[in-house]
């Protein structure tokens, strides 16, 4: 399938990113649903995930739910690196493909928030929330912008990312180089490492899903006839769906070197950063996430002063925030809903 037409973007210019180097003529598509009202009090951001497109986040917007568009004005900004925003992929040289910059969770909040401010003119958010890589968007922008975001609901993500999770990229991260054809980066554009991409798939099969969603054969709920239909049919699939390596391990990088400590003027201290959160913050791990496990936002919730966990249950793990299964989106509509009616 290919990448989404319908996204609009907003020109950010050059922007010097947090590791030092200059986008030069960056841009941030976006995608809204809903109108803004009057007093520019409706607005919602919903960031994008690892690979995903704002198409990929619709699942949980629509009439009748907690982020409906008849009373919210929902911005969903696609994260530098992933194919629709500046990216590998579309940037001209010679920042392209392999020479691609390094781009932190803080840079990713710091391209939306121009966005929201200066081309939508709020100056307060009533919510941001989103899945995985969604997730550390809205800490950081819990961190970065304390003054504006009312409420945060962040799911199976976390404000820094753990060693056991880094472990799992760096394996990604490896596979993709070990193909050939990847070339150091420097593949034709239609000539993708597609070894490296099914070896991607197949590392990713045994962490997006719990060890009791392949006990249970859940897959089938999916409509895969066998282990290994699922294997190709949903893994393979999904990573041969259009995304661009280099793409990939742009983002890579930003979900490996995830810290809110590392936003300026708190020096690396992720308890100090976590403190000084003040809106309410709901984290909503999944029971089984083998990325992000309860106990890492237990840990978390403590240092924010309005800081609270509501444990999705269930065995579908990571995937309990990628709207697949109805029992999961309901719990986690039903959050942002409880959310959005705490008064501020």
């Amino acid at each position: 399938m290919p990448p989404p037409t319908d996204a609009e973007h907003f020109p950010l210019g050059d922007v010097v990113l947090q590791h030092g180097m200059t986008l030069p003529d960056a841009r941030l598509a976006y995608r809204t649903y809903g109108t803004l009202n009057a007093d520019r009090s409706n607005a919602i951001v919903y960031p994008t995930w690892f690979s995903g497109w704002h198409t990929d986040n619709e699942w949980l917007i629509g009439p009748g739910m907690a982020l409906d568009p008849a009373e919210w004005f929902i911005i969903v900004p696609n994260m530098l690196g992933n194919g629709l925003s500046s990216s590998p992929s579309n940037q001209p040289m010679p920042y392209d493909r392999a020479r691609f910059p390094f781009v932190t969770f803080h840079d990713q909040v710091a391209a939306q928030h121009r966005l929201v401010t200066e081309h939508f003119g709020i100056e307060t958010l009533a919510l941001v929330t989103g899945w995985s890589m969604g997730a550390g968007q809205t800490y950081q922008w819990a961190v970065s912008h304390p003054e504006m975001v009312q409420r945060a609901v962040p799911f199976c993500g976390s404000s820094v990312t753990a060693d056991h999770n880094k472990v799992f990229l760096y394996s990604l991260g490896e596979a993709m180089r070990a193909d050939a054809a990847f070339a150091d980066g420097w593949y034709a554009p239609d000539a993708p490492p597609l070894r490296g991409l099914r070896a991607f798939a197949r590392i990713y099969a045994g962490w997006g899903f719990s060890q009791a969603f392949y006990w249970q054969e859940e897959w089938r709920r999916l409509g895969h006839s066998s282990l290994e239909d699922f294997l190709v049919g949903f893994w393979e699939g999904f990573w041969l769906d259009g995304r661009d390596p280099n793409n990939l391990l742009t983002m890579l990088w930003t979900w490996e070197h995830g810290d809110v400590g590392q936003t300026p003027g708190f020096d690396g201290d992720t308890v100090a950063a976590l403190n000084s959160i003040r809106c309410p913050l709901l984290s909503m791990p999944a029971e089984k996430d083998l990325y992000f496990p309860p106990e890492d936002e237990v840990w978390a919730s403590q240092h924010i002063p309005h800081g609270d966990v509501r444990v999705i249950p269930g065995v579908w793990g990571h995937f309990a925030g990628g709207g697949k299964n109805p029992d999961d989106t309901a719990f986690i509509d039903a959050a942002i809903r409880e959310m959005l009616e705490r008064p501020v």
